[in-house]
């Protein structure tokens, strides 16, 4: 049985991770401090034989080296995220993406063990050329314009991955290109469809910034996760590797499906860039990505219709409400 370690599993994606990997056999060991992840993903594995969690740091060196010594791989998924962080604390955004990686990445390289680093779409900037390969150019913005640097960290922290793989690390880098599912939540940094689904729920008008032609893809969550395990295969170390969808959609659209599955009947609001986030932003007009090399050598299909991704999204999100209302009617 294999050991696996997941930094950030206790968040959106490494949760469903964990769950996903115990199923097929695996050993797994979370680490997580809890800022953007919360124990209640995880309710459903706490108490399984094959798992262990830990809240902590991956800046916790101690606790890094113990863990990543007693595993056979590590996921390293934790990241400082989201679109408004960048504008509004690019120095948290540049620091607590590189810090950690570049720790995990020589702890890792002492001990030889596999890592696979979750990076982002973002690092492919405003390239207009699509869909984005994996060797695609990065065309980026001005360095005064906050927006670009969370793709420069996760630029950075690839860099530090391609070098460790020089060395002879077995290092794979993944590319999420917006990843959705249940327990994707809203928050003031991202999350388009959490907004979305939020604001329909709720009976507001859903907030559409800019002029929603913005063009993107969305990847549910467990067809991604298939392809995370298939990164640990040997034939995935030293590369780069898109995971996501084709299907492309504007924000516009998307905002108007969700109101349709949703029944919701509040409108849109157009809200300007400069509103919604302040100075220092500047959009990226479309990304999607090939699939090609996901496809050859990780076998990965998009295979979950966006239709039935978006349902079950919208269903958990609708249970979420439930027991919300039934917790605060309980406390009276």
């Amino acid at each position: 049985m294999k050991k696996i370690l997941i930094t950030g599993g206790a968040g959106f994606i490494g949760s469903h991770l964990a769950e996903y990997l115990l199923k097929k056999g695996y050993f797994v060991t979370v680490v997580d401090n809890l800022s953007n992840g919360t124990t209640a993903y995880l309710k459903d594995v706490l108490g399984h034989p094959s798992f262990a969690y830990h809240q902590g740091s991956v800046l916790d060196r101690e606790l890094m080296d113990r863990l990543i010594k007693d595993h056979d791989a590590v996921y390293h998924m934790a990241a400082v995220l989201g679109v408004k962080n960048t504008v509004d604390d690019p120095l948290k955004v540049i620091e607590g993406n590189i810090d950690g990686t570049r720790m995990i990445l020589k702890l890792a390289d002492h001990y030889q063990k596999k890592v696979i680093f979750a990076s982002t779409s973002e690092i492919y900037g405003k390239n207009p050329r699509l869909p984005y390969a994996e060797d695609s150019d990065r065309l980026l913005g001005d360095p005064s314009i906050h927006r670009w640097c969370y793709a420069t960290a996760k630029a950075l922290d690839e860099h530090l991955c391609f070098g460790y793989a020089k060395k002879g690390l077995p290092v794979t880098v993944v590319r999420f290109f917006n990843v959705y599912g249940p327990r994707q939540t809203y928050s003031a940094y991202g999350g388009v469809i959490p907004i979305f689904i939020t604001k329909a729920l709720s009976g507001k008008p859903l907030p559409i910034f800019g002029d929603g032609n913005q063009v993107r893809s969305f990847g549910y969550v467990g067809d991604v996760v298939k392809g995370l395990e298939a990164a640990l295969s040997p034939a995935a170390d030293h590369q780069a590797i898109n995971l996501g969808a084709r299907e492309p959609m504007t924000i516009s659209e998307l905002a108007k499906k969700i109101a349709a599955l949703t029944g919701s009947e509040a409108g849109f609001e157009y809200i300007p860039y400069q509103k919604a986030y302040g100075d220092g932003f500047e959009e990226i007009p479309a990304r999607i990505p090939s699939l090609d090399k996901a496809g050859k050598l990780l076998n990965y299909t998009a295979a979950t219709p966006f239709a039935t991704g978006l349902k079950e999204t919208i269903d958990w999100y609708r249970m979420r409400i439930a027991k919300a209302h039934h917790d605060e009617l309980a406390k009276h």
